[in-house]
């Protein structure tokens, strides 16, 4: 498919209209909302200046981010001086250009039209570009329109509404249809080439979704995982070869008129494709995915492309059991008896597994939300929850609460707290969390408790064995019977010093 796109020449003072035929661009899109585009732009130079008109950028183009160049390095082309224009004709913009002008309005009543003449007095309304840029000779303006309203002088009276429909009589000279960047381009050689337009650009995006579908009876998963691009960039993409940056990449951002920086960061079909759609590696500190065929991105267009496959993804199901109801702002109070006792029955469910090539994956995952499947007995899918993972190279686990469980019940309560009465110097504390399994299957739980008095602590009691998870968390994994009930007991000690003593 070949795209014909305009370039204006204009060479010892003639404007030239040249009809070209350009290559398939390529995007890279990173999660962030922007990209970097590479055009090919045909190009027919004198040797020297040459002032070129380019109008087949994205609305959104940062035009200090331009870079032209030959990619086959024979010519040496220099930038002398670049205007940038995103203030394409729209009819608040011609309202204001015939300020002080009287033109015509067709007034429709009913069946019947008339022309009436009108003098705009004020056309209302800022004259507002891609971003919040105001072209109004002021610069940058984050405001967008303005809420004034037009005036209309109509027979000598005014009106703050438009009488109809403007009717206006031809283009301002100085009117563009589209962004257009404006060079003075400086070439060390006459004749034709290929160069290469690159650019970064607002309005484009992509994210990751990954579907992961169990069977009935087992917590083997099958996934597939989508790329969705999202073009809001002002410009249709025909045919590109699209790269994927995945990583918190640092990009300044303008905001409210200044500079600041922001850290960002399918169905499901049996077997295998021939060959993967996409493709990653590893690039700088990042990862760069690279969708394997060329791909049409309209503006204004959502795509979605499967860009991972894998089937036979061990899994476990996780169920856990945190009580504990701390509140952050009695932080101070952590030698009160009733510090900590409140507590919650939810039992979390969680699903947990290794992006390992031994476990079916082996591939850095971008970020991004994971949903989660069962078969039901009559083949049907039923959605089980979800969540959304960081980027996750390889070899790491991935462990996602996707909703508490309804027939396993946990209870938390204080059954003893004693504080030293002398100097607050230590303080002993016994806990009892109850577990009630309500399946007709035994379940593991994993107990998590917080020892958040801090200072000093010693597990001096426990009726199970415990794992310490960190400097303040301690985990019991316990197997609950069906239809029965496990009690955990443990005592700590804590012990401050204060004042010196």
């Amino acid at each position: 498919m070949r795209r014909i796109n305009w370039v204006y020449l204009c060479c010892s003072g003639v404007l030239l209209s040249v009809r070209s035929s350009q290559a398939a661009p390529a995007l890279t899109i990173y999660n962030q909302n922007f990209a970097v585009v590479r055009d090919t732009l045909p190009l027919d130079l004198k040797e020297g200046d040459n002032q070129v008109q380019v109008t087949d950028t994205t609305t959104q183009v940062e035009p200090d981010s331009v870079v032209l160049r030959d990619p086959t390095g024979q010519r040496n082309l220099q930038i002398l001086e670049q205007n940038y224009r995103a203030d394409p004709v729209t009819q608040d913009r011609l309202l204001a250009l015939y300020e002080g002008k009287t033109i015509d309005f067709l007034v429709s009543q009913g069946d019947h039209s008339q022309i009436v003449p009108g003098k705009i007095i004020r056309s209302g309304g800022q004259v507002s570009g891609p971003q919040g840029y105001n072209y109004n000779g002021y610069g940058y303006n984050n405001s967008g329109y303005s809420s004034n309203s037009p005036i209309i002088e109509v027979d000598g009276k005014l009106r703050f509404v438009l009488p109809g429909t403007p009717l206006f009589p031809a283009l301002p000279d100085d009117t563009i249809l589209k962004p257009t960047l404006n060079w003075l381009l400086r070439s060390d050689k006459a004749g034709p080439l290929q160069a290469e337009l690159s650019y970064v650009t607002g309005g484009m995006n992509w994210k990751a979704d990954y579907n992961l579908v169990s069977p009935e009876q087992s917590d083997t998963l099958q996934m597939v995982g989508w790329v969705t691009f999202n073009n809001q960039s002002g410009k249709t993409f025909d045919n590109a070869h699209i790269k994927l940056m995945a990583g918190n990449v640092n990009k300044i951002q303008p905001q409210n008129g200044a500079y600041g920086t922001t850290f960002s960061s399918g169905g499901m079909m049996e077997g295998y494709p021939q060959s993967p759609p996409v493709t990653q590696k590893t690039f700088d500190e990042y990862h760069l995915y690279t969708v394997e065929s060329p791909a049409t991105l309209r503006d204004r267009e959502s795509k979605q492309v499967e860009f991972v496959r894998a089937d036979q993804i061990k899994s476990q199901r996780v169920y856990v059991y945190d009580g504990a109801r701390l509140d952050p702002n009695r932080s101070n109070y952590n030698r009160e008896a009733s510090y900590g006792t409140q507590s919650n029955t939810k039992v979390w469910t969680m699903r947990e597994f290794r992006n390992t090539v031994d476990n079916g994956l082996g591939i850095p995952l971008p970020q991004g939300r994971m949903r989660f499947y069962r078969k039901d007995s009559d083949g049907q899918l039923e959605f089980t929850g979800e969540n959304t993972i960081d980027h996750t190279p390889e070899n790491e686990t991935l462990r996602m609460y996707l909703g508490d469980t309804f027939d396993v019940v946990g209870e938390r309560k204080q059954t003893a707290f004693k504080l030293d009465p002398q100097r607050n110097g230590w303080a002993d504390e016994t806990f009892e969390i109850r577990l009630r399994n309500h399946k007709k299957a035994p379940v593991e739980v994993r107990v998590v408790e917080h020892l958040y008095r801090g200072g000093n602590w010693e597990i001096t009691a426990k009726s199970d064995p415990l794992l310490k998870s960190d400097s303040t968390t301690v985990e019991f994994r316990v197997q609950v019977p069906p239809d029965a009930e496990k009690s955990i007991t443990y005592t700590v000690h804590y012990s401050w010093i204060s004042n010196g003593f």
